[in-house]
C-alpha cells in the first residue's frame, strides 16, 4: 500500500487508515481486533480514534475505544509498528464534551495536559503520534492552544499536531500564529469529504496545497450511505443512521437528514451505477476517489464487522481511469452539495 507524509512531518503513513469511532459501541472488543488485524496484514499502519469514541459518546462508553485500541497494541503491536492518532474534544459546542471533565472542557494548557495524560493512559503508550483538536474553538486565542501543544511535542509526548473539523480560516490563523510564535505547526485536518461532499474543495484543498497540509478525510463512503444501503427508504438492522432515525435525539436525526435525503440518494444512485459501469464496489469507487487527490494523505476508513472490509481494501493502490473521474464529476455539477 502506497505510503504519504503527513504534511511536512516525519511521519509517513498507509495511504487508508482504519478508523475505530464503532469500536466498543457498534463493533465489540472481539471484533475490534480482528478489523485491526485485518487491516495490518492488508498493509495499513495507521489508526484513528478520538477520548470522547465510540460513537454517539456517552458518559458510560466515552474512552473505550482508546482502551481498546490500546490492549490491541500491548496485545499484539510493537508500538512503533503502528501510526496512532487521537484527538482532544474541546469545548465541542455540546456535541462531543468529555464526561470526565464535567462538560467544562476547554482547549487551554491544563485541559489539553489533563486529556493527553487521559489518552496517553488509555491508549498504554508513552506518545502520541498526532494529536488532533476534534472541535476548533476560534474564540479563544490560539496561541493558548498552540503553546499547550507545542510543551507536549518538546516533551516527546506527541510527534505531530492537527486540527479537526475545521475551515480555511481557522487553518490559516493556526498556522499564521504558530509561524509568528515559533510554535510546532498543524501538519494535517481531518474533515468531512466524499462523493456526496466536497466542500472540502472549495477553500480549504487550496490551502492545504500551498502551506503543506494534509487532508485526512473521514467518512468517504458517507456514513454508509454511499454503499446504497438506505436507498429507498432502507433502515438495516445495526446500522448508525438507522438507530439515529429511530432513537436518535435531534443531533443525531439532524445528522441522519443529511447525509441521506432525496438529493444524496439520488446522487448515490448515479455513483453506484459509475462504479458498478467500471467493475467496482461503490465502496471501492468511493475510497479510490477520496484518495486520489493530491491534498489528501490518509483516508479514514471505518467499519462494524470484517464483511465490510474486502471492498476497502480494494481500492488500495487503485486509481480511477480519468473517464470515470470525469463521469463522477459530472454528476457533481448535476447534484451540487447534495449534504446541503
Amino acid at each position: 500500500m502506497e505510503q504519504r507524509r503527513l504534511g511536512t512531518s516525519g511521519i509517513v503513513v498507509s495511504e487508508i487508515c482504519m478508523g475505530t469511532m464503532t469500536f466498543g459501541q457498534q463493533a465489540d472488543e472481539k471484533t475490534a481486533f480482528r478489523i485491526m488485524d485485518r487491516s495490518i496484514d492488508a498493509g495499513i499502519d495507521f489508526f484513528d480514534t478520538a477520548e470522547v469514541y465510540p460513537v454517539p459518546p456517552t458518559a458510560e462508553l466515552a474512552g473505550n475505544t482508546e482502551k481498546i485500541v490500546g490492549r490491541w497494541i500491548k496485545k499484539n503491536q510493537p508500538r512503533d509498528g503502528v501510526i496512532i492518532a487521537t484527538k482532544i474534544a474541546g469545548a465541542a459546542h455540546g456535541w462531543f464534551n468529555p464526561p470526565v471533565r464535567n462538560g467544562k472542557a476547554a482547549l487551554d494548557r491544563r485541559h489539553i495536559r489533563i486529556a493527553v495524560e487521559g489518552s496517553l493512559r488509555r491508549l498504554q503508550t508513552d506518545y502520541i503520534d498526532l494529536y488532533q483538536i476534534h472541535w476548533p474553538d476560534h474564540g479563544m486565542r490560539p496561541e493558548d492552544t498552540l503553546e499547550a501543544l507545542d510543551e507536549l511535542v518538546r516533551e516527546g509526548k506527541i510527534r505531530a499536531i492537527g486540527t479537526s473539523n475545521d475551515n480555511a480560516y481557522g487553518v490559516m490563523k493556526s498556522l499564521w500564529t504558530s509561524d509568528r510564535k515559533n510554535l510546532t505547526r498543524i501538519d494535517t485536518i481531518q474533515n468531512n469529504f466524499s462523493l456526496n461532499n466536497r466542500r472540502f474543495e472549495d477553500e480549504a484543498a487550496e490551502v492545504c496545497r500551498r502551506e503543506n497540509v494534509s487532508l485526512l478525510p473521514y467518512s468517504p463512503i458517507a456514513g454508509g450511505v454511499l454503499a446504497g444501503k438506505y436507498n429507498d427508504g432502507a433502515l438495516p438492522a445495526g446500522a448508525r443512521f438507522s438507530d439515529y432515525i429511530a432513537n436518535g435525539g435531534p443531533r443525531q436525526k439532524a445528522m441522519a437528514n443529511r447525509f441521506f435525503n432525496p438529493r444524496s440518494e439520488e446522487s448515490t444512485k448515479r455513483f453506484m451505477k459509475i462504479a458498478a459501469d467500471a467493475g467496482l464496489h461503490p465502496v471501492t469507487l468511493a475510497v479510490a476517489w477520496s484518495k486520489q487527490h493530491d491534498f489528501v494523505a490518509s483516508t479514514i476508513v471505518g467499519a462494524t464487522s470484517e464483511d465490510q472490509l474486502d471492498p476497502i481494501f480494494a481500492a488500495a493502490d487503485l486509481k480511477l481511469e480519468s473517464e470515470v473521474m470525469e463521469s463522477i464529476d459530472q454528476v457533481s455539477r448535476e447534484i451540487p452539495y447534495p449534504m446541503g
